[in-house]
């Protein structure tokens, strides 16, 4: 089965252009190193929580837009020797490639896929 690496993170919204060309150029990166596919997703739909929510998790403000992205994997054994490769690339260094949101709250992890229908 394939290996999901997910992530949310609150982007200014005045920042969707820029992010949608960072994640374009880090897209390619990963995929460079092993990754199957890359998937962005802009907020439409992300309701407040009372209890949780995506918001919430990410400490969303106002003047902020929530982004649900995952990359794809063939493999565990694949991500761990592509994404040390991803985090080591130059392209994607700070001074090269800005993240245009608070990386701080920036939420991700690592998934085994069991169901895939």
């Amino acid at each position: 089965m394939t290996y999901v690496d997910g992530f949310v993170v609150a982007v200014p919204t005045a920042n969707r252009e820029l992010y949608r060309r960072h994640a374009q150029s880090a897209a390619a990166v990963f995929k460079e190193y092993g990754a199957l596919s890359v998937v962005e997703c802009w907020g439409d739909d992300v309701p407040e929580g009372k209890v949780t929510s995506f918001p919430m998790a990410v400490q969303r403000k106002d003047d902020e837009t929530v982004v649900f992205s995952w990359v794809t994997w063939p493999s565990r054994q694949t991500r761990d020797a592509g994404m040390q490769k991803v985090m080591a690339d130059p392209r994607l260094q700070p001074d090269s490639n800005p993240m245009p949101f608070d990386g701080q709250r920036l939420i991700y992890g690592g998934f085994e896929v069991i169901v895939d229908a």
